[in-house]
């Protein structure tokens, strides 16, 4: 079609929905800007190479520009040129000459090209960016994609599995599959691959209820990056909240997405997305114009006050979207419900979520980003998780996001790490963290999962490496080692990186069983590092964000030790799924409940005397015991009846040398079964029978271990 015949053809349209929708006639195109002067839509051929047409927006409602194309269909490749004052001294940087992305796209495909023509100034004038660049940028930029959204999910319906029963499980799209050899080599590294049968069963016998996708939004590699030949392999760099990054997809259809996510359904498990709403991958003032600057700069980002030229970044990445403003505020919750009704996503993992609290400059826990959430009849009612900080003054808030909302509890991470290092006086704060962190929750009326606990995430070691390593080791990075935290509470049991030490080897492995088991028999909500549970290694890297490489990518190629660890895991997931004393709703309370003798946890020293408030601040302790009682639950099922389990004890001793436990009569029953202890290998195989554990007989406890014991509920009179 000329370019003369499609303005011919251009209808009005409607305002609403934004983006580009196809209503089985044609295409209805709606842009907010609040200072454009005027819109063009930008129409390609097929090979996306050729601009033939650019349509003018006529029509603005509400400072909504929009247009209908009759006769349009899915697949139409497209974007827009924005035009107005460029006066970055007042906050606006329009640039017609400058191809821009479509927030509101469903789909963008190709991969950009970086040029300094994506630049709205002159890259490397005198001005820097108060100047102004004519070239066109629409040969090195991505193209938006209108889709086709039917879909036959048939009967598929969301998991719904509750808080406390939930595991989660953080992966990265990409790299999960991209080494396993029973996933086909054209279906590696893809949402197929990662809905493939090997992964799935994968997941099921391992335990998890609840897979934590990396960012998949549509995002871009830096060209600081591409120049060194490097990737963004995070992703926390997003350019389009409605568009799966199309790098995961084999087909290049939106379905593919879709296809995942039911078949993860179909096999109990939830699917939950980490998103990036703080920032987008435009950067500071001397960053390109690909979207949302070029379409109204003043309106999307926090502009420094003062100084409109600059932005608040409040995360360290060059600029803050700005949550302040009605239209970016509803861009963010049209992201949330498109990605839950049309998507079938089952919660969310907000990075730097305390920059979207921000009104002004504080944290406000009741800004309008939680009110709106909040009352929000689709997003109120699936799974929400703050990453609860950002770099902002005041940005640390863990404990303090509102009721509904679970946050990654870095406290516990911390704890736990310095405690199994063998620091002294931690072992109070270490009592607090295992039992669901009541000082930051309880207070507001919020329930143990409302932490989620972990020891590694994407950011930092991997388990295997915190047990490897005392430092970080990110020259492949390219920054010299500077890049990445630097205290990171880790101990290499001796020596510094990979050994044929056997001695050090052992210990390595039985402080990842310490790790695993802590994690798994603390009250909260557990998330576990995709490979951790078979021992995986990034050779020291702790912000391997730029390696999409073997540094990054899962190994299936398991050792003997490995494969061990693999069994282990699944066999103290189990043990918790199968016991609720492990995942309880509410927060021990400290004596006894409906009518029970036995308090619902006791803590005890090695001596088998109660814990003290003297015993709590002793620097040198570090080791102690805890009873859990399983006639303490104060729960019911379903029918209303009361919840029973059995009773456990877990010996926890950091220290160096072995230490004796011995335990008070009349607490617990004469005789129990040992079902675990970290120091021995064979202590979890499943094929033997769990030992016998007289309580009338000291236990010794190998150093840095822990052993779990099971007394089983007695009948009920």
């Amino acid at each position: 079609m000329s370019a003369n015949a499609a303005i011919d053809a251009l209808w009005p349209g409607k305002p609403y929905p934004r983006g580009a929708t196809w209503d089985g006639m044609g295409v209805n195109f709606a842009l907010f800007s609040e200072s454009a002067e005027r819109v063009e839509l930008c129409v390609f051929d097929a090979s996306g190479r050729n601009e033939i047409a650019r349509l003018n927006l006529r029509e603005q409602t509400d400072q909504v520009f929009h247009g209908y194309l009759p006769q349009a269909r899915p697949g139409l490749l497209y974007g827009y040129r924005v035009y107005g004052p460029y006066r970055p001294q007042d906050g606006h940087r329009f640039n017609g000459n400058k191809l821009l992305l479509d927030p509101y796209a469903r789909n963008i495909v190709g991969t950009i090209r970086w040029h300094d023509a994506l630049f709205g100034y002159r890259v490397g004038s005198a001005q820097a960016d108060l100047s102004f660049d004519r070239r066109d940028s629409a040969p090195y930029l991505p193209r938006c994609k209108v889709i086709e959204s039917a879909f036959t999910w048939g009967d598929d319906r969301p998991p719904n599995v509750p808080w406390h029963e939930t595991v989660i499980y953080e992966l990265h799209v990409g790299g999960f599959t991209k080494l396993h050899p029973d996933v086909p080599a054209e279906l590696r590294g893809t949402y197929a691959g990662l809905s493939c049968a090997p992964v799935v069963d994968h997941f099921k016998r391992l335990g998890v209820t609840t897979v934590e996708l990396m960012p998949v939004h549509s995002f871009l590699d830096d060209r600081h990056l591409v120049e060194r030949g490097l990737r963004n392999y995070w992703g926390y760099n997003t350019i389009g909240y409605f568009a799966p990054e199309h790098r995961y997809s084999a087909s290049g259809k939106i379905s593919e997405f879709k296809t995942m996510v039911r078949t993860l359904h179909e096999a109990g498990i939830e699917v939950i997305l980490d998103v990036v709403y703080n920032h987008t991958a435009e950067g500071n003032e001397l960053g390109p114009t690909l979207a949302f600057r070029g379409i109204d700069n003043a309106s999307y980002y926090r502009l420094a006050s003062g100084s409109p030229r600059h932005y608040q970044d409040f995360t360290g990445c060059g600029n803050t979207l700005n949550m302040q403003h009605p239209r970016v505020l509803q861009l963010l919750m049209d992201s949330l419900r498109y990605w839950v009704t049309e998507m079938h996503v089952d919660g969310f993992r907000f990075d730097l979520a305390s920059a979207l609290a921000r009104e002004l400059h504080a944290v406000d826990r009741l800004s309008a980003f939680f009110d709106i959430l909040r009352q929000d009849p689709v997003l109120s009612r699936v799974k929400l998780i703050a990453e609860p900080w950002d770099l902002g003054s005041g940005g640390y808030q863990v404990g303090n996001f509102p009721v509904g909302w679970a946050e990654w509890n870095d406290k516990y991470r911390d704890t736990m790490r310095a405690y199994w290092k063998g620091e002294g006086g931690v072992i109070g704060e270490f009592a607090q963290r295992l039992t669901g962190s009541s000082d930051l929750y309880n207070r507001s009326s919020r329930k143990p999962y409302a932490s989620i606990n972990f020891i590694a995430a994407h950011d930092g070691f991997t388990i295997a490496d915190v047990v490897t390593y005392n430092d970080k080791h990110n020259e492949a990075n390219g920054e010299e080692n500077r890049d990445g935290h630097g205290h990171n509470l880790s101990w290499n049991c001796g020596i510094e990186g990979p050994t044929d030490d056997v001695d050090v080897r052992a210990l390595r492995a039985r402080q990842q069983r310490n790790f695993i088991t802590t994690l798994l028999l603390s009250q909260g909500v557990p998330m576990l590092l995709a490979g951790d549970e078979m021992g995986r290694t990034q050779r020291g890297n702790n912000n391997a964000y730029c390696q999409d490489n073997e540094i990054s990518w899962l190994d299936w190629t398991q050792s003997d030790d490995q494969r061990a660890l693999l069994a282990f895991t699944q066999r103290v997931m189990a043990l918790r799924a199968a016991h609720p004393v492990f995942r309880r709703r509410d927060f021990f309370q400290g004596r006894p409940l409906h009518g029970s003798t036995v308090r619902d946890i006791v803590w005890l020293q090695p001596n088998g005397t109660e814990m003290g408030e003297q015993a709590w601040g002793e620097d040198h302790a570090r080791a102690l015991a805890v009873f859990l009682s399983g006639d303490g639950l104060n729960e019911v099922d379903g029918r209303g009846r009361a919840v029973r389990d059995d009773s456990f004890l877990v010996m926890f001793n950091a220290d160096s040398n072995e230490v004796r436990f011995e335990l008070p009569s009349g607490l617990v029953p004469q005789t129990g079964e040992l079902l675990i202890d970290t120091s021995l290998v064979t202590s979890m195989d499943a094929d033997r029978s769990d030992p016998p554990f007289n309580t009338g007989e000291p236990y010794v406890l190998a150093a840095r271990s822990l052993a779990l014991v099971r007394f089983k509920m007695s009948p009920k009179p």
